[in-house]
């Protein structure tokens, strides 16, 4: 309960009073410490993927400051870096505890990931507006399988990644192959998503008429 307690009232102070700065901000925040600042970003983006605070900014910085592949890369370790705290998190408060903490994220997430495995995890992930954190509690309070969840975190998490850094690296320094790069990275995503859910919904289809 102490801990529930603790970690609900960070998130809400996390809401409603930390505000996250501009990307070009925080690229100077970034900037500001020199050879360390990739370590700066990896944790500015572990913590922000806790939290309600949504993960664009620094995936647009990241294309920004380090380029299209270099970008990626650190985006998606921050990602799976809070993303697997979050779990972790939720694993030890237990289901009660944090689907009352998830609030009205709980019932969406309770419906895609109970029973779930590999590709279901692969859509949430994927799906256009459901944050990274309540996936994250979600899948380890139903008590999704560390490999499962990492796994599909990590495939489906590199797609949206990709495509914000592409667009941070565009916005940074525009050309007509960096624009092409965005729009095939998006289209990507749609496609993926579709699929995904496609494969899920067929899925979940044959396991019902086998029960």
């Amino acid at each position: 309960m102490i801990i529930l307690i603790v970690l609900g009232a960070f998130l809400l102070w996390a809401v409603f009073n930390l505000n996250l700065p501009e990307p070009e901000e925080m690229r100077e925040i970034i900037l500001g410490y020199g050879w360390a600042g990739f370590l700066v970003f990896l944790g500015i983006t572990a913590a922000i993927a806790i939290t309600p605070i949504p993960i664009t900014v620094p995936a647009l910085v990241a294309g920004s400051l380090y380029g299209l592949i270099i970008g990626t890369l650190l985006s998606v370790s921050g990602v799976m870096l809070g993303s697997w705290i979050g779990y972790w998190l939720a694993r030890v408060l237990g289901q009660r505890l944090t689907f009352q903490l998830l609030g009205s994220h709980g019932s969406i997430v309770e419906n895609y990931l109970r029973n779930a495995g590999f590709w279901a995890m692969c859509t949430v992930r994927l799906m256009p507006g459901l944050p990274y954190w309540p996936v994250n509690y979600g899948a380890g309070a139903l008590g999704i399988k560390q490999y499962a969840f990492i796994s599909a975190t990590l495939l489906a998490s590199i797609p949206g990644q990709f495509s914000l850094v592409a667009l941070g690296a565009f916005a940074a320094n525009p050309s007509v192959f960096r624009g092409a790069i965005v729009i095939v990275a998006w289209i990507s995503v749609v496609a993926l998503t579709w699929v995904s859910y496609r494969y899920w919904s067929r899925t979940k289809r044959h396991e019902s008429d086998h029960e």
